[in-house]
């Protein structure tokens, strides 16, 4: 037995400092990821009830809200408190670094969580009696309105953790990527993002890439219809190619949205037709702080066409990073995002932190934020474009129907 500790010991060790002598100093931070999907019980539930026992009645429903809690608050002031990564694995890890499975464990973990806390939601919800949490007669609708919201972003985190596992090659986690997306009824991404915006990103072309002078809130109708309509298309170009019609189970589409349409089914029928608004709420909500992050990635950001008429091939200045570290441990290094364009299939413990890539002034969490409210993303992030492009404005990927207008306030300035 004490042989058995000893060598367990010693190979985690060996993986966690290799011959080099560097060390993944956030091989065990990585689990604060899972506290998104598990914080409804590890937190919430507990501290409702403990309020409630206290006779603290209106602030035990504030746990309710733990998603927007912790994304618009915690988050933000973590990253700000901790500050940045910098921490970048060099090349002789790389290999042992990446095939390491502890990390992708991890992220098998996220999904069963994930579910379990959209039922315990959705049982939350339905419920009329739940005397045994201090409501004698259920929660109210603000309180259901909460729970939809937080289930919304563990799912939206979720979407991140299906691009993680969608871009690998092994089928397993290509199907794991397709089930944690059928929560958010978003199973196209996986088509789009990895055949159409790995392609497109940052050109005119792409739906996913926003652009100088566009506003959240004009970028998000659009990435949202342009999104699905470019999933479609190369489906239906795939399907074509192999002599079969678009209207097909084989199509990838479709079998996404079925895989969507019977987890909503069953749980309207077992819970009730009642949470079927939340269910809508909460897929809302969570595709769209997918298209928030999508929002700040690559904003103004454009390849130029080279002498044959073909864009550039994508490189670290057409990507936003962030290397705060609160938000890299949530977003699985999303942060790193140029090398994720140069490297797709790279696992995300070893994504690096590329010099010379424009930076964001702060972690995704807190630019989220700023992109709800456009007069003041424009204040933090049009000067930055500008800058980046040492004041060549045409170079930028500018808002088509603005363009003319935003050209001549920039001369004129």
């Amino acid at each position: 037995m004490g042989m058995g500790v000893a060598m367990s010991t010693e190979v985690d060790t060996q993986m966690d400092r290799p011959e080099s002598g560097w060390r993944d100093r956030k091989r065990y931070m990585w689990l604060w990821g899972l506290f998104a999907p598990t914080g409804l019980f590890t937190i919430g539930i507990p501290l409702v009830w403990a309020l409630n026992l206290l006779g603290w009645q209106l602030l035990a429903r504030v746990p309710f809200w733990l998603g927007p809690i912790l994304i618009y608050i915690v988050i933000p002031i973590a990253d700000r408190y901790f500050g940045a990564d910098g921490d970048n694995p060099p090349d002789e890890v790389m290999e042992q670094l990446e095939n390491d499975k502890y990390y992708r464990y991890l992220t098998y973990a996220y999904i069963p969580f994930q579910y379990a806390t959209l039922i315990m939601a959705c049982y939350l919800i339905s419920a009329s009696d739940l005397s045994w949490l201090g409501f004698d007669h259920g929660i109210g609708v603000v309180d259901r309105i909460g729970l939809a919201l937080t289930v919304g972003l563990i799912g939206g985190i979720g979407i991140n953790t299906a691009h993680e596992l969608g871009h690998k090659k092994i089928d397993l986690e290509r199907w794991l990527a397709r089930i944690t997306l059928a929560q958010t009824c978003y199973g196209h991404f996986y088509i789009e993002h990895n055949r159409g915006h790995h392609v497109r990103v940052a050109t005119p072309e792409d739906p996913a890439s926003s652009r100088f002078g566009e506003s959240f809130w004009v970028f998000w109708p659009r990435t949202v219809w342009g999104s699905l309509r470019s999933a479609w298309g190369l489906e239906r170009a795939r399907l074509q190619r192999m002599g079969k019609r678009p209207w097909t189970l084989r199509n990838d589409v479709l079998n996404a949205w079925a895989m969507s349409l019977v987890l909503f089914v069953a749980l309207v029928a077992v819970f009730g037709i009642g949470i079927l608004p939340y269910l809508v709420l909460q897929a809302v909500v969570g595709f769209s702080l997918l298209e928030a992050v999508n929002y700040l990635e690559h904003y103004g950001l454009l390849r130029q066409r080279t002498a044959s008429g073909r864009y550039e091939r994508p490189e670290p200045r057409h990507s936003w990073n962030s290397d705060h570290i609160v938000t890299n441990i949530f977003l699985y290094h999303l942060q790193r995002h140029s090398d994720h364009h140069a490297y797709p299939t790279r696992r995300y413990q070893t994504l690096r932190s590329w010099e010379g890539a424009p930076n964001l002034p702060a972690g995704y969490a807190s630019m989220i934020m700023l992109a709800y409210v456009p007069p003041l993303w424009r204040r933090v992030m049009d000067q930055r474009v500008i800058d980046h492009y040492e004041g060549d404005l045409e170079l930028a990927n500018l808002q088509p129907n603005k363009r003319e207008k935003l050209l001549a306030r920039h001369r004129s300035e």
